[in-house]
């Protein structure tokens, strides 16, 4: 353990005594942690600047509508949530002191997770150290499940590695004659981006679909002239972008200057922003992107956030925003269970209780293996007519898949 993070939770044991000492002083009070008028006050750490600020954004409005919704129907065991957001700035030395404030500093009386794999490994460490759950939003690479962590879960319905399981599927049983034999890779320098991609890539490779272009960028990467040229040039059957928002954008675009037409286009994350259509000047019809999350699912809490989210912000909310809605509600259903919500025996009860039960959330009922990786699959959505939609699986569609892709 770091010299810091002792003399932290040596401050944070001080103060705790100290602050028992003058309850006791008082006389007043049931002996409890905390008094019934005192807020739930939640910890977390967003990257609302820096190269990921664009999702983390969305997973604070996300938090932001859990924390009014939450609210508006009573509370949690009759007290209020609120939430204490720090900005750290995109970078993973930040989150790790962020959180240090949070637990050693401010007391929160419990913590959830910020916005990808770079910066979830290192807050759930800080979480761990301090024996707090940790239910997170967007840590969905492999590596996060390796870590040995025992408090931490993924709220969502699938690993990075898994999220394109339908679309690989659907490839592989097409006619040998229709069937791609090329494909081109470009992946982000980010454990979540290169996961998706190579999730697929694997698949595809073990049956025989070649790899002709395999590319890694930084994540502030803004020219793809170089990286399009040679996807371009591969002529490869199909492409795979392993991409967060700006990213995916800037490569469709120079994939479209170039008139490379593929078969199909598969990039993670940036077709489902709203924002994404105009970005690659409304040329999308059958690009295609996973996703664990779709306004219209029917699940009753689902209904509830789409209608009081998108009151609150004015559009309805995007992938993003739901994952962090769904780790607020596995939050809430495991504090309403267990009946505590403060630091100390409390937290690893709330662990214990997830680790054990089925929430149901707005992205369907998760549940968790024993590293927190959650047991499910995610969607394939696709451009279709000038709107996303689910293509696969079958029984979720909301139209049929296009394929092969349509001109761009």
């Amino acid at each position: 353990m770091s010299t810091r993070l002792t003399k932290m939770r040596w401050a944070t044991a001080f103060g705790a005594t100290m602050a028992l000492a003058l309850s006791a002083c008082s006389g007043g009070g049931d002996g409890g942690s905390s008094s019934g008028d005192d807020p739930i006050v939640v910890g977390i750490s967003l990257p609302l600047t820096g190269d990921f600020s664009e999702p983390g954004k969305g997973v604070q409005r996300g938090y932001q509508a859990w924390e009014k919704i939450v609210n508006d129907n009573g509370g949690l065991l009759g007290r209020k949530v609120q939430l204490k957001i720090l900005d750290d700035q995109s970078n993973a030395d930040r989150v790790v002191s962020d959180y240090e404030q949070l637990i050693g500093q401010d007391q929160v009386d419990v913590v959830v997770g910020p916005f990808s794999t770079r910066l979830v490994v290192p807050a759930a460490r800080v979480a761990q150290e301090y024996g707090m759950l940790f239910v997170e939003p967007a840590g969905a690479a492999k590596e996060v499940f390796e870590q040995g962590f025992k408090n931490l879960f993924y709220a969502a319905p699938a690993v990075a590695n898994d999220h394109y399981n339908h679309l690989a599927e659907y490839i592989l049983a097409l006619p040998a004659g229709q069937r791609p034999t090329t494909a081109a890779y470009a992946a982000m320098d980010d454990p979540f981006a290169q996961g998706t991609a190579y999730g697929l890539k694997e698949k595809l490779e073990q049956a025989g679909v070649r790899t002709v272009v395999n590319e890694v960028y930084p994540p502030n990467t803004t020219d793809f002239s170089g990286i399009a040229a040679k996807i371009a040039s591969s002529r490869a059957d199909i492409v795979v972008g392993g991409s967060q928002y700006q990213d995916g954008v800037n490569l469709i675009v120079a994939l479209q200057q170039l008139d490379y037409q593929p078969k199909l286009a598969a990039f993670s994350t940036a077709p489902t922003s709203p924002e994404f259509a105009a970005a690659i000047g409304n040329k999308t019809e059958g690009i295609l992107s996973p996703t664990g999350y779709t306004q219209k699912a029917p699940y009753p809490s689902n209904v509830e956030f789409v209608q009081k989210y998108t009151a609150q912000f004015g559009s309805p909310p995007e992938e993003d925003e739901a994952n962090a809605y769904t780790t607020g509600q596995v939050v809430a259903a495991a504090i309403t269970a267990v009946g505590c919500a403060e630091q100390g025996e409390c937290q690893q009860k709330l662990i214990d209780w997830i680790r054990g039960n089925k929430v149901e959330t707005v992205v369907g009922p998760l549940t968790w293996d024993a590293t927190g990786k959650p047991q499910g699959a995610h969607m394939i959505q696709q451009w279709v007519k000038g709107e996303i939609q689910i293509v696969l699986p079958a029984d979720a569609k909301e139209a049929d898949i296009v394929y092969p892709k349509p001109a761009w």
